[in-house]
C-alpha cells in the first residue's frame, strides 16, 4: 500500500512520517493516547510497524498538527482499513484537519479496491461520535467491549 503525498494548499500537506519525525508526533498522540511515554510510543511503533502499521500526518507550515494511526487488515470482517489513532492538535481543532486527514485514508483504500475504513472511538468522546457521524457519515456499526485483567 504506497501513501502518497498529497498537498491539500501551499501551507498544508498530507504525507506519511518517517521515523525519524515520530519525536515530533508524539506530542500530537500524546492529547489521545495521555498514559504513552515516549519511549513506549516510539517502541510499538516499531513492533506495529512490522504488521503494517502506517503513518500520516498532516502538516501546516511544515508542523504536524494531525496523526493518523492505520492499517491493512482482513478479518472475517472484510479486507479494510483499520484507523488505530485519528487526532489532531487541540489547538489546531475545528479548522478541518481531521476531515482532510480521514478522507485521505479513505482515499487509499478505494485506490487498493477496499470497501470500509473503520475505527472504534471512546464511550465519553462525544466531540468525536458527532465528528465521525456527522461530518464523515460513518455509521455506529457495534459496541467495543473489553475487560482489564488483573
Amino acid at each position: 500500500m504506497t501513501l502518497p503525498h498529497k498537498t491539500i494548499s501551499p501551507t498544508l500537506l498530507i504525507r506519511e512520517i518517517e521515523p525519524s519525525e515520530l519525536k515530533e508526533a508524539f506530542p500530537i498522540v500524546n492529547q489521545l493516547r495521555t498514559k504513552l511515554t515516549l519511549n513506549d510510543f516510539i517502541d510499538i511503533i516499531e513492533k506495529m510497524s512490522k504488521d503494517g502499521y502506517r503513518i500520516a500526518c498532516l502538516f501546516e507550515d511544515g508542523r504536524i498538527v494531525s496523526y493518523a494511526g492505520f492499517a491493512r487488515i482482513l478479518t472475517l470482517y472484510g479486507d479494510h482499513i483499520w484507523v488505530y489513532e485519528l487526532v489532531t492538535d487541540e489547538a489546531k481543532r475545528s479548522k478541518g484537519y481531521g476531515k482532510l486527514l480521514l478522507s485521505y485514508i479513505e482515499e487509499i483504500a478505494k485506490e487498493n479496491s477496499l470497501k470500509c475504513v473503520a475505527l472504534s472511538s471512546r464511550v465519553g468522546r462525544h466531540d468525536a461520535h458527532r465528528f465521525y457521524e456527522g461530518a464523515m457519515d460513518y455509521k455506529k456499526a457495534s459496541y467495543l467491549y473489553r475487560k482489564e485483567l488483573p
